[in-house]
């Protein structure tokens, strides 16, 4: 094990450098993601309940019943559930397996005519199809430039004329309150892995490029470190203006205050922004 260059990678990552392993397909690691997701508690991975309401009470305000949403990044079904209980036409995607057969397993259940696809959502190949477009809980921030050009000509293809992209993001006063710091955790057992590990955890902003980066370690006898890195990106309105307008979309509108959680991608930092196609 190379300890300089590893030491250098956490101490200084470069902007936009890869981890080596993804937990959202990882069978061990998104049994722990799954559980997440569904506990209105932890805050972590989906919102409490009655934010989900909140932003479904938004949805719906856009959009009329029977209208074709598309909900990328859908996880296990919250929003996807709900919206088509209210009288929608709802398509979900994820790349996590284990989240898109607990969906399904629950449409079963509740006797709901959802259509549930396992694929990276940059992989988009729809034309025409919905009125409205949604990726919520911050996931349009996680994408990297490049990916975020395509992701935008994607929904554009995807959506009707006229259609809507919701999406929601951090603001840069949410920035502004977090802490980078650097830390480790030595367990017998824990989220990432079953065997005993070392976990090296660190968080950087680049405000050049407006990101934060999140990264954690994981180092275990006899293997090679994983790193695991987690992006995301905070936006002004003349980010949004350039981003969208300069791509075919004709204007757009924020909403603000939606949330009443805490931590910064559950409270009143996170910004709506309403993308009219």
């Amino acid at each position: 094990m190379d300890f300089l260059n590893l030491i250098e990678d956490i101490d200084h990552p470069k902007p936009y450098v890869s981890g080596t392993h993804i937990m959202w397909t990882d069978n061990y690691i998104s049994s722990f993601l799954l559980e997440a997701h569904l506990d209105p508690e932890i805050g972590a991975a989906s919102r409490s309940f009655s934010d989900i309401d909140k932003t479904i009470k938004k949805i719906e305000s856009l959009v009329k019943p029977e209208a074709r949403i598309l909900d990328l990044g859908c996880g296990p079904g919250l929003y996807t559930e709900r919206l088509s209980q209210n009288g929608y036409d709802v398509t979900g995607v994820d790349f996590s397996k284990r989240s898109i057969n607990y969906a399904q397993e629950q449409a079963a259940e509740k006797n709901l005519n959802i259509t549930y696809i396992i694929d990276d959502y940059l992989n988009l190949d729809f034309n025409n199809q919905f009125d409205l477009v949604m990726m919520i809980y911050c996931d349009f921030g996680v994408l990297l430039p490049d990916d975020r050009t395509k992701m935008i000509k994607n929904i554009k293809c995807a959506l009707k004329p006229g259609g809507i992209f919701l999406f929601d993001s951090i603001n840069r006063e949410a920035v502004e309150t977090m802490s980078f710091t650097t830390s480790w955790e030595l367990t017998e057992k824990g989220f990432y892995s079953p065997m005993p590990y070392l976990l090296l955890s660190s968080s950087h902003h680049f405000p050049d490029h407006k990101a934060i980066l999140d990264q954690h370690v994981i180092i275990q006898e006899d293997n090679n470190p994983k790193v695991y890195r987690f992006w995301n990106h905070y936006f002004e309105k003349e980010d949004i203006s350039n981003l969208f307008m300069e791509n075919g979309f004709t204007h757009f509108e924020t909403v603000q205050s939606l949330l009443s959680g805490e931590g910064p991608y559950n409270d009143n930092s996170v910004v709506f922004y309403v993308i009219h196609r």
